[in-house]
């Protein structure tokens, strides 16, 4: 990985980690962070919302993309998300819909725990044969 990649990555992890410490969460207890780089170069994050109508909330991937569209963004780069505990905290199944939404296939997904990146994945390898916009006649 060349520096300018490693320091980008690096700012990624950064923003999610700082999300991460602001997430509401206290039916789960389950605090999660992520920062994603639109391909305008912006840096995204969001953290995860509970409710008390559990499960009614919303979750890091989703309010960062949300952040992004609000900025008027609409492609992601790479994302990154974090979670605490030994498994890897991987997007849920919505989230890797909504990723799919505004990334191409090859879109890189990072996963961390708080001592930095544990795995990365391309979006294909964790939504394979995914439906996306280009299905629909719109």
């Amino acid at each position: 990985m060349s520096k300018s990649a490693e320091a980008a990555l690096q700012q990624l992890f950064a923003a999610a980690k700082a999300a991460q410490a602001n997430a509401y969460a206290p039916y789960s207890r389950f605090h999660v962070g992520a920062a994603l780089r639109s391909e305008s170069g912006a840096v995204h994050s969001g953290c995860n919302v509970e409710n008390a109508a559990y499960p009614q909330g919303a979750c890091a991937e989703a309010s960062a993309i949300s952040a992004m569209a609000l900025a008027g963004d609409r492609r992601i780069a790479e994302i990154l998300v974090i979670g605490d505990g030994e498994a890897l905290c991987t997007p849920c199944g919505g989230c890797r819909q909504r990723i799919r939404e505004f990334a191409a296939p090859t879109t890189p997904i990072h996963i961390a725990g708080q001592e930095g990146v544990r795995a990365s994945f391309t979006l294909a390898e964790l939504l394979p044969e995914s439906f996306g916009p280009e299905h629909l006649s719109v």
